[in-house]
């Protein structure tokens, strides 16, 4: 998908939602015990609940993993599911990928070739060969870790600025077409530095929500001139209710955060 589609669809719906799919089997409403494939069932239930409100979904490869061949295909039925269905929302594939050329060119295989995702987040730690097999496909996205919304981004990535170098030395092996950063909600105030950096590229912003960043502070710091933000949101979404209810539940809590990007929207 292209920078300009992404940014049709969130005109369109005046909303920079991404929904994650952080979807625990231990957290799951009792009524898809005895399902066969429960964490796709649960994850079909809560897009057709929320894709009006959404223009991004991310299903995070943890929780699909740890389960093996029977998690993996469930990612896989999810993300066909969403391009079947909604072919107009953007999919980030949350792996954070990070490896050698030749490995990084087979997790982009995964991905961009087996799997019809629009992005994948990646850690550049290994730096260039580690992100450039994933900028080779055209209209896919490398999503690199910049400034994450978890407490110990502290021992890196704050230390000298790090993440500001991250950025700036990135921005080199692509462009605003290929690459967005993942810049954390619970630092809102620092998004207005890293715009100085990078003002035309896309920022994935975790941390609204459970984590108790603000989609107000995010859009005061983070906007561009179109927009140029997909805020997250996992467990206050799919997790609004565990009862029966959780698909009307994820829609009304859905609707609220688009809600309060509407108020906000440039």
């Amino acid at each position: 998908m292209t920078a300009n589609s992404l940014y049709e669809q969130i005109k369109a719906k005046k909303s920079f939602l991404c929904v994650g799919l952080d979807t625990d089997l231990d957290r799951l409403p009792a009524a898809l015990d005895g399902e066969q494939f429960p964490l796709f069932i649960f994850n079909r239930e809560i897009i057709d609940a929320t894709a009006e409100y959404a223009v991004c979904y991310k299903p995070n490869t943890a929780f699909y993993e740890c389960y093996g061949a029977w998690g993996w295909q469930q990612l896989e039925m999810t993300v066909a599911y969403i391009k079947e269905q909604y072919p107009g929302i953007f999919v980030i594939a949350d792996a954070k990928r990070g490896d050698i050329g030749n490995t990084a060119a087979r997790y982009a295989k995964a991905f961009f070739d087996n799997m019809p995702c629009d992005a994948v987040t990646l850690s550049p730690y290994m730096g260039r060969d580690s992100v450039q097999p994933f900028l080779e496909y055209k209209d896919k996205w490398a999503v690199i870790l910049g400034l994450t919304s978890n407490a110990s981004a502290a021992d890196f990535e704050l230390e000298g600025d790090l993440y500001k170098k991250v950025i700036r030395t990135s921005m080199a092996w692509g462009s605003a077409d290929n690459i967005m950063y993942v810049a954390g909600a619970t630092r809102a105030e620092m998004l207005a530095d890293i715009r100085e950096i990078c003002p035309d590229h896309f920022l994935l912003v975790p941390g609204v929500g459970a984590q108790g960043g603000s989609v107000e502070q995010v859009a005061k710091w983070g906007f561009n001139s179109r927009c140029g933000l997909l805020v997250n949101s996992s467990r206050g979404i799919i997790y609004a209710s565990r009862g029966n209810d959780f698909a009307g539940a994820a829609a009304e809590a859905a609707a609220t955060l688009r809600g309060q990007m509407l108020a906000n929207f440039i």
